[in-house]
């Protein structure tokens, strides 16, 4: 299903990228059984992180915050998790099927795409930009790649990048049924806790459709 090029090879040697796909899922606007740990996930990033330093010292966030700053970026998960722990925000409210993935991005800290299997023309392939690639964001802005950062395409084109996310014309939609969830897991983050991090999306996803299957997991 993916393929590495050499040029990400060495540009990140000990980075890793997961992938997580699922046949079966449903994706209704709203699951109770995901309500209830939704909860349960504030509680818990209120309970764990009293004050922002907290937050900023632990892994993966580290791992993160040093990627994002050879951009002149900030990690947009760890300003998410700062929303819920100490701004007393909620998880946004948003078709399950993402809900599911955002809250194991919280939960984990490690950043994820997720896409409609179905439109995906596969097979993918993780790159590392050269500056100038472009694809079509979530905002259905067109974007232009910079130089270094990783990104995954499909035959037709970019499907995501770290520092952009996602792109519009793979989204996951409301008649979505096959979902490919994609982890990159920049320098810092160990494969162990790729894996964990997609059995946790597994979970949240199972909450909305028991009877999904896992055709796919597995850390490149």
């Amino acid at each position: 299903m993916l393929t590495i090029s050499e040029a990400w090879k060495m540009a990140y040697p000990t980075a890793h990228v997961g992938i997580l796909v699922m046949e079966g899922v449903t994706n209704p606007e709203t699951c109770p059984a995901l309500e209830q740990q939704k909860k349960e996930l504030e509680e818990d990033l209120r309970s764990l992180f009293k004050v922002p330093a907290d937050l900023k010292s632990v892994e993966p966030v580290k791992s993160y915050q040093n990627y994002y700053k050879r951009f002149n970026k900030t990690y947009h998960v760890l300003q998410q998790v700062q929303s819920v722990a100490f701004k007393g925000k909620s998880v946004p409210r948003v078709a399950c099927l993402i809900e599911a993935m955002f809250m194991a991005e919280l939960r984990n800290m490690l950043l994820t795409a997720g896409h409609d299997l179905d439109v995906v023309e596969q097979p993918i392939r993780l790159e590392v930009a050269q500056g100038g690639e472009t694809f079509v964001r979530m905002n259905s802005e067109e974007q232009v790649l910079k130089q270094g950062d990783m990104y995954i395409a499909d035959t037709q084109g970019i499907i995501s990048s770290v520092i952009y996310g996602p792109d519009s014309r793979t989204r996951i939609r409301p008649s979505t049924t096959r979902a490919l969830f994609t982890v990159y897991s920049v320098p810092g983050v160990t494969e162990q806790a790729t894996v964990q991090h997609l059995k946790g999306i597994e979970t949240y996803v199972r909450l909305v459709e028991p009877s999904a299957e896992v055709k796919l997991l597995k850390v490149y």
